[in-house]
């Protein structure tokens, strides 16, 4: 930035502030919205113009996949087949979810447990 000029704007945002030009702003006086907060700071603008215009990254689409699972199993009585069928599908989203993430072995261990199972039936 140019030496001196974040002094200037300072200086412009008090005065404003002061003259009452902040009053009527659109959603002012009204609760912060913290969707985002599961999203790291720097990626939050990103995000949110991607959200805007109808579109989530795959990881956050398959965590609310997961959040509306996880409420239709409580709505459901317990033991019925229905909840089953929901509790396998939740433990694939989430081992989904799991193996999705950068840097993850648990994705590399489960097919490596799997080969290994594989080997054993086979021999």
């Amino acid at each position: 930035m140019i030496p001196g000029f974040e002094a200037i704007v300072e200086e412009r945002i008090k005065k404003a502030q002061q003259e009452g030009q902040f009053d009527n702003l659109e959603g002012s006086k009204k609760p912060l919205n913290f969707d985002d907060l599961n999203v790291p700071e720097e990626f939050r603008l990103a995000h949110k113009i991607l959200k805007n215009s109808g579109f989530l990254p795959p990881e956050i689409e398959l965590k609310k996949k997961i959040a509306s699972t996880q409420e239709l199993i409580g709505s459901v009585e317990p033991n019925s087949p229905q909840r089953q069928r929901l509790q396998k599908k939740l433990n694939f989203l989430l081992t989904k979810l799991e193996t999705s993430r950068p840097g993850s072995t648990s994705g590399s261990m489960m097919t490596e447990l799997y080969r290994e199972q594989l080997i054993n039936k086979i021999s």
